[in-house]
């Protein structure tokens, strides 16, 4: 099989037409252009990089934004009901549903690998039965999960949360449950339009989804007294909203044409691989994730729960917020370093390491010093309480560290997609998160009796050791090797199966 023809297949699809966008050798010759000064090839390649990195970055930074944006909503609406719903939709949002979020998101992820190869060979009806195929899974995962949402008042009361705490979450909770097969559907359906640069669309149905969620929110919480159940029924709905415009817009979208055909029995057939392959996806997502989720629950068990939880929901959700632009990041860079390996572009690729890198840091030290110099009023926005205000100011330094952090972290994260060292980076989440973070958060934060902002210490040991890890390895690769090792993956192939990348 000749797949010299592949490495230089695309994985761009031009939005003004159904025709596929070849990857550029631009970058690539400019780079090695040893007849121009260096210097010049250094600004005219910087300028390549960035026109190709806004394409692929600005509209998955504005995705994940939008839909967090809708979460965010929801904890705002709660904080100004009071304190206790402030924490109980805290623990109940970060504590209980980011559980959900985590390994459906990770599971959706084989969605993206198997969806970009089958585009990339020109397989395009196997889009939409991979598409069937991870949602049946997930539908099936969301069902244990349902359980766990149906028991979290025992599970939390078990974990040490107080009993009003866990009450209140537990209500919170059960709107939820909705939302978990909402996910199911989502995750898969958003990894199939990204798949195909299919972005935008999205973004124009999370924005409308907002603008609905907000002003039935107030409706719901305010007007009709529904209180927390009532708040997170409405995220549920708000997420429904947006899985069955997505699937309406594949169904009358003429892009979309070619690659969903219909439901296909063969959805039915492979499962188990392809569960094989989900899981896989998920365990390096999950281990992140989860980790700010145990956090949360730690700081549930300090003497002081109501505001520690009410002072670290506000941090986390700005957090997470800003969070969405590097999360952008690491997408783009995934797609650059992936789409330059395939095309043997060795130099290019390092490039692109460099750019996305820079570019993610700088705008995290932007945003970390816009949260530092609203330190003292920025809670108002999610609380009217002067305890909890002073509480989050006391943490600002701590969260404008982690900004900065995560301005980095992810865009490596990303790169070792791209290069395929998932599971290396398994192993270091485990180690630095799970045997590094979480005891030194505990150590400082009730041995040493720092409380919040000591738990809030040892997540960042954590995840700057993870980063000088990420930073380290990354400074040392071999890109030729990399290259190397892309075509011997593809030489893989089997042409009469399906492609699977799983190492």
């Amino acid at each position: 099989m000749d797949y010299s023809s592949e490495l230089s297949e695309p994985i761009l699809t031009d939005k003004r037409s159904s025709s596929v966008q070849l990857v550029s050798s631009e970058l690539e010759e400019t780079l090695s252009n040893t007849e121009l000064p260096f210097f010049h090839r250094l600004r005219r390649a910087t300028w390549v990089e960035l026109k190709i990195l806004c394409r692929l970055a600005a509209p998955a930074v504005v995705v994940y934004l939008l839909n967090n944006v809708i979460s965010m909503s929801t904890q705002i609406y709660c904080g100004h009901l009071g304190n206790l719903e402030l924490a109980a939709s805290s623990l109940g949002n970060t504590g209980i549903q980011v559980f959900a979020y985590g390994l459906m998101l990770g599971m959706g992820s084989a969605v993206e690998t198997l969806c970009g190869q089958a585009y990339g060979a020109k397989k395009y009806d196997m889009l939409g039965v991979y598409l069937q195929r991870s949602t049946i899974l997930l539908m099936a995962t969301g069902i244990p999960v349902m359980f766990i949402y149906i028991f979290s008042k025992a599970i939390l009361i078990a974990l040490g949360e107080s009993a009003t705490i866990a009450s209140s979450a537990a209500i919170f909770v059960y709107g939820l449950i909705p939302q978990i097969f909402a996910y199911a559907c989502n995750f898969p359906i958003q990894k199939f339009l990204q798949a195909q640069s299919i972005v935008f669309p999205s973004a124009y149905i999370s924005a409308a989804a907002l603008v609905v969620h907000v002003v039935l929110s107030w409706v719901v919480i305010y007007k009709l007294g529904w209180g927390l159940l009532g708040a997170s029924l409405m995220l549920s709905f708000s997420w429904w909203i947006i899985v069955v415009a997505q699937f309406v817009y594949i169904l009358l979208s003429p892009r979309c044409k070619r690659t969903w055909t219909g439901f296909s029995m063969q959805a039915f057939s492979g499962l188990w691989s392809f569960l094989k392959l989900s899981v896989a996806s998920a365990v390096m997502l999950c281990l992140e994730t989860w980790y700010y989720q145990i956090i949360v629950l730690i700081a549930g068990l300090l003497e002081d729960a109501e505001i520690a939880l009410d002072a670290l929901s506000v941090c986390m959700t700005i957090s997470g917020w800003v969070f969405m632009v590097a999360v952008g990041f690491n997408a783009a860079a995934s797609v650059r370093i992936g789409n330059e390996l395939g095309a043997g572009h060795p130099k290019s690729a390092a490039f692109a390491v460099i750019i996305v890198t820079s570019t993610s840091f700088i705008i995290s030290v932007v945003c970390a010093i816009v949260v530092l110099a609203l330190r003292n009023v920025i809670s108002y926005a999610f609380t009217e309480g002067e305890t909890v205000s002073n509480a989050v100011s006391a943490l600002s330094p701590y969260l404008a560290v982690s900004i900065m952090l995560n301005g980095i972290q992810p865009v490596l994260s990303g790169v070792a997609v791209g290069c395929g060292w998932q599971a290396f980076v398994a192993y270091v989440n485990v180690g630095c998160y799970y045997i590094i973070g979480v005891p030194l958060g505990c150590v400082l934060g009730f041995k040493f009796d720092f409380g919040a902002q000591g738990i809030w210490s040892g997540m960042i040991g954590g995840t700057f050791i993870q980063t000088v890890i990420l930073l380290w390895v990354t400074l040392r690769t071999d890109w030729n090797k990399e290259v190397a090792n892309a075509k011997n993956r593809l030489d893989k192939w089997d042409d009469k199966k399906e492609p699977l990348l799983i190492e």
